[in-house]
């Protein structure tokens, strides 16, 4: 660790488990203190012990982020309990959606639950994060995208229209802040060792009429350097785009996929 961070303030999204869990880890051990949302306070009230346990300050806020209302009161809470900045946001929430559904197939409800969650859930608290950072003509923002928004999916048409969609909006806002000093990114996971894959390859296997093994297995044998990505690899990442080593970098898309969209 080399604390590039030190004493940043980041809000993150989706921040509960899996690699929002990682992610606040990684930023806190760089020296950022952090505002935790996710919708489930158990797992966050957790984190925040470990995170305090490291000497940084952390923020439990259970937000809804399809809600407007508890987004902005999360910016506002936050304002408050760290004088008044905002460094960092990274906007991890997300869900999944239909898995192996033809688009004939998919529920109208479940179509604009991922909208709702990937897209809206990622405009609010960018919406809600900017006046503070133009205002300090600083800031990071790093959007949790996805493979399937760089290529067609099959069998994922609403999750992958989510994940495209954050593609332009990266690009639209990295220009529309740029002037101000604020770098907007998008990171690109691909398939992530946890509990996600782990659903993702049970559905398959049972739509295909295969093993989660195999599905696991053909997975693994696209990415060039055979080997699934971890939660820490996009930590790493976030972390990166998060400093200022990333100074130059708005409006673009940064892959950690082991090597599978190549």
């Amino acid at each position: 660790m080399t604390r590039s961070l030190e004493n940043r303030i980041g809000i993150v999204t989706g921040a509960a488990k899996g690699m929002g869990r990682e992610i606040c880890l990684a930023l806190a051990g760089e020296g950022v203190h952090l505002a935790l949302a996710a919708r489930e306070a158990e797992p966050l009230l957790a984190l925040g012990g470990e995170i305090e346990a490291v000497g940084r300050r952390a923020l439990v806020q259970p937000t809804d982020v399809t809600d407007e209302a508890a987004v902005s009161a999360l910016v506002e809470r936050t304002l408050a309990t760290f004088g008044g900045r905002i460094d960092i946001l990274v906007n991890g929430a997300g869900v999944t959606g239909p898995i192996e559904t033809p688009v004939w197939e998919i529920k109208s409800e479940d179509w604009d639950h991922v909208l709702a969650v990937n897209l809206r859930g990622t405009f609010l608290p960018t919406k809600h994060v900017l006046p503070t950072m133009i205002a300090q003509r600083y800031g990071k923002i790093i959007n949790i995208s996805g493979t399937s928004g760089l290529r067609g999916y099959k069998n994922r048409a609403a999750y992958s229209s989510s994940k495209w969609a954050l593609r332009g909006f990266t690009r639209t806002v990295a220009l529309e802040v740029g002037p101000y000093n604020v770098n907007v990114n998008a990171l690109h996971p691909g398939i992530v060792a946890g509990d996600r894959m782990e659903r993702l390859c049970r559905e398959k296997a049972r739509a295909r009429g295969s093993s989660p093994e195999r599905i696991h297995d053909e997975y693994v044998e696209e990415m060039a350097l055979r080997r699934v990505t971890t939660a820490r690899d996009i930590a790493n990442a976030v972390v990166f785009l998060a400093s200022d080593a990333s100074r130059n970098m708005t409006g673009q898309s940064m892959t950690v996929d082991g090597g599978w969209d190549v």
